[in-house]
């Protein structure tokens, strides 16, 4: 089976005329993965509010010609949509071909019956967005899309299916089923052919078993091939091997197909909880929404991979896809990085949390969309469990149960290698029981807890109802997830002394507790906070305030954007709360300095229970000399000493009892502040912030300066405000235009600004703490780029990257 890529040529329109991308003319062709959302101007009046980040929802019609040969009449053609947000309706030269309401998952449509051969053919696709989700969605055809041209004869799409097993001393038994399908007049008498390779080239394993193929039938080879001293796949170590499948028919070949794969084991228990390849492995796990910062929710593989990239580069080992299965691009990253991943399913069962949300097509659709999770997942040993759904209503009652009991076996019956889990938020789960439970029947310990929304939801989680409302939906499932419950954590091991807990949501704030019960109780097995990457949407849920009028809303108000509860921005650069998790996962040795705003010094906060501090790495203050400052200093040391420009400023013990930071009162003094953590009275480590001079400059950092001419590769460009020695300007932000020539496009421009009113298709954006990211798209030519950034007071920068011809 042929597949190439469908992802050129696409034209875009919407119910209101030509979609336009500027202020300039609209364009007559796009490139996917694309998404129509981020290009339209935010608006205070959308009508799915702070939920999509203001973002206003439109439905748009997709147009795209293409030719089919005459010689197709005797090949089947089918079109993979890897993700369209969300109801599409699918139209081949004018005729109803498919529709797919889930905005999540992959789904095919078979094309032969409405092609034109010797012709030009026109296929549309049709989406319509509306208020139907908690955050940013996007909107369109924002994941890949492919033309697979096959024999009658032909391997099934998605028809390999790889397992392992047996892993023995010295060798590991590969088991490969492959499914040939014979859409012909004619029964086929075919060989199976199925190789093993690993990473150097070197075959290692190959079989060949007959396997006749009736008419108009499907049949499975099931093929056990012996592979002497395999290598591992793992965390630190992803190692992967390729699995090349043919079908052949003589010395003709039918259809080929190849995968790539791991050869690994999983155990889980409630005493020593997961173990990959016989060791314990501990979840260091972040929640990751879809979308990619500047770019919005366009997919492209290169932006998946620099996500999983940044995030092992600050010590996750495990990702969650909250809440709705991951793309491709994002599963095959993690395969050769090695991430660990939690693949979820569903945020909404049969009640619905926004009017057209899923819910709508939930009791119809979860087979179809739980088996294309599945199929998509199979292969890679990146996928470790599959989660049915996110803080859904229905686990509660006895009816939502039966729904839970239904998917878990659903994914049994796909595939029995992987741990299914639930995350359960148990407020949620007795939402409608609360009213009376509060009223009358909640203790004065919990009606105590409640001062803010945190410690509410975690006096909730701890009574009763929850406890029976949630034991069955737990019951039916491998792994009890708990969303915001890590107070049970050590009690339930006595009332569910086989329960296997995880904590797949958690407040960042809580990490140096939750971490702790993680390391000590064998059968928690990991916490995902909530979120690892920012996101847009759901703005402004990790906010702080100083003003009481504006304090009391779940989310901001408009012009929020953001989400702002990341442990890394929309642009890839790392938050305080990253280096705090980093030293509490016992990863970073080094203390790390953050300095809260003297802008707001002696106010009370009122802060999101997701928020983590008021506070950036930086020592540049300018108006504020000489006037207080509260620095923070993390550290898995004994004790940390703060000196500014060479004066202690005193000692303050860290480490786990002080929950690794520190916290020192002084005043800003322009200069250098350093930070010094001692163990046992010796040094262990320092670091050290200093004032930025009055010079502004430009700095341009790329992080890959070759790409391919795919018409799909990106190179992100981090453009900073800097002083003469290169010390990070935070406080002159302004606007910085940016020029792409050559063989490349501005794909997106933005800054981590969470309430900016500019938008991500300007070529000119405001920074913010300094710095601000553009996107760059390569061309499907060959050449050079070059990206020009001019700000106000700065010289002109200029950086150039190359452009090589794509060879598959």
């Amino acid at each position: 089976m042929i597949r190439n890529s469908f992802n050129q040529g696409w034209t875009i329109g919407s119910n209101t005329g030509f979609f336009h991308i500027s202020n300039k003319e609209p364009p007559k062709q796009i490139t996917l993965p694309y998404d129509a959302m981020i290009m339209n101007q935010r608006n205070d009046h959308t009508e799915s509010g702070g939920k999509k980040g203001f973002f206003p929802d439109r439905s748009y019609d997709y147009v795209k010609k293409f030719f089919v040969p005459a010689e197709y009449k005797d090949k089947r053609v089918t079109f993979e949509f890897e993700g369209v947000y969300m109801n599409a309706m699918v139209y081949i030269n004018g005729d109803f071909a498919g529709q797919h309401p889930y905005g999540y998952s992959n789904f095919y449509i078979k094309a032969d019956r409405f092609l034109k051969y010797g012709e030009e053919n026109e296929i549309k696709v049709v989406t319509k967005s509306s208020d139907d989700s908690r955050w940013y969605t996007g909107t369109g055809i924002y994941r890949n899309t492919r033309i697979m041209v096959a024999d009658s004869v032909h391997i099934s799409v998605d028809g390999i299916k790889i397992t392992t097993p047996d892993l023995g001393k010295g060798h590991a038994i590969v088991a490969v089923a492959t499914i040939v399908e014979n859409e012909g007049m004619n029964p086929e008498a075919t060989t199976v052919v199925t190789e093993i390779i690993d990473a150097e080239g070197n075959t290692v394993a190959i079989d060949n078993a007959p396997l006749t193929a009736f008419a108009g039938e499907s049949a499975t080879m099931r093929q056990r091939l012996y592979v002497r001293q395999p290598k591992l796949w793992s965390v630190e170590a992803p190692y992967l091997y390729i699995c090349r499948s043919k079908v052949m028919a003589g010395e003709k070949m039918l259809d080929e197909e190849i995968n790539t794969f791991g050869i690994r084991s999983l155990s889980l228990d409630a005493e020593e909880g997961l173990k990959i390849n016989g060791q314990v492995v501990k979840l260091r796990g972040a929640c990751i929404h879809h979308d990619n910062g500047v770019i919005g929710a366009a997919t492209f593989d290169r932006a998946e991979e620099r996500r999983v990239e940044i995030l092992k580069e600050a010590g996750f080992n495990a990702i969650r896809s909250a809440h709705h299965p991951m793309s491709k691009a994002l599963l095959k990253a993690c395969d050769s990085l090695g991430m660990l991943v939690m693949d979820e399913s569903f945020d909404i069962w049969t009640s619905n949390k926004t009017p057209y949300d899923y819910a709508l097509y939930f009791p119809t659709w979860w087979e179809k969309d739980i088996q294309a999770m599945v199929d998509k997942d199979f292969n890679h040993p990146c996928v470790i469990m599959y989660s049915i759904g996110n803080e859904i209503p229905d686990t509660g009652s006895s009816n939502g149960t039966v729904w839970g009991r239904k998917l878990a076996e659903k994914i049994r019956s796909l595939d029995s290698t992987r741990y299914i889990i639930n995350s359960i938020n148990g407020m949620v789960s007795v939402i409608d029981l609360l009213k009376s439970v509060m009223q009358g029947t909640m203790t004065g310990d919990v009606n105590s807890q409640m001062a803010d929304f945190g410690a509410m939801i975690k006096g909730i989680m701890n009574l009763e109802i929850v406890t029976n409302s949630t034991a069955e939906s737990f019951a039916v499932v491998d792994i009890a997830g708990y969303n915001y419950a890590d107070s049970r954590y050590v009690n339930d091991k006595k009332l569910f002394p086989n329960r296997v807990i995880c904590g797949s949501e958690t407040f960042p704030k809580d990490i140096a507790g939750n971490w702790k019960l993680v390391r000590e109780n064998g059968h928690v097995i990991g916490d995902f906070t909530w979120t690892g990457w920012d996101y847009l949407g759901e703005a402004g849920i990790g906010k702080i305030e100083y003003d009481k009028s504006s304090a009391g809303n779940f989310m901001g108000n408009y012009p929020w954007m953001i989400a702002y509860c990341g442990d890394i921005d929309i642009t890839g650069n790392r938050r305080p709360i990253s280096y705090y998790r980093e030293i509490v996962y016992g990863l970073r040795n080094q203390p790390y300095i953050a300095v809260q705003s003297p802008e707001h010094y002696g106010k009370e906060p009122i802060a999101s229970p997701w928020f983590w501090s008021d506070s950036i790495s930086s020592w540049t203050w300018p108006g504020f000399e000489e006037k207080p400052v509260k620095v923070e200093i993390y550290s898995d040391a004994e004790e940390v000493e703060l000196l500014l420009n060479g004066k202690s400023m005193g000692k303050a013990t860290v480490g786990e009892k002080s929950d690794f930071k520190a916290t020192f009162d002084i005043v800003f003094i322009p200069g250098e502040l350093k930070a010094i953590a001692y163990a046992k009275g010796k040094e262990t480590g320092s670091m050290v912030l200093e004032t930025a001079g009055k010079e502004l400059e430009l700095k341009m950092d790329v992080d890959r300066e070759v790409l391919e001419a795919t018409g799909e590769d990106l190179a992100y460009v981090m453009i900073s405000l800097t002083d003469e020695a290169g010390i990070l300007q935070t406080s002159a932000d302004r606007k910085v235009s940016v020029t792409v020539e050559g063989s490349g496009v501005l794909q997106g421009f933005g800054s981590a600004d969470p309430k900016s009113t500019e938008n991500f298709f300007d070529t000119a954006r405001t920074t913010f703490d300094g710095m601000v990211l553009a996107v760059v798209r390569s061309k499907a030519e060959a050449g050079m780029i070059t990206v020009t950034a001019s700000a106000e007071d700065c010289s002109p920068k200029t950086i150039s990257i190359q452009v090589n011809s794509f060879v598959l």
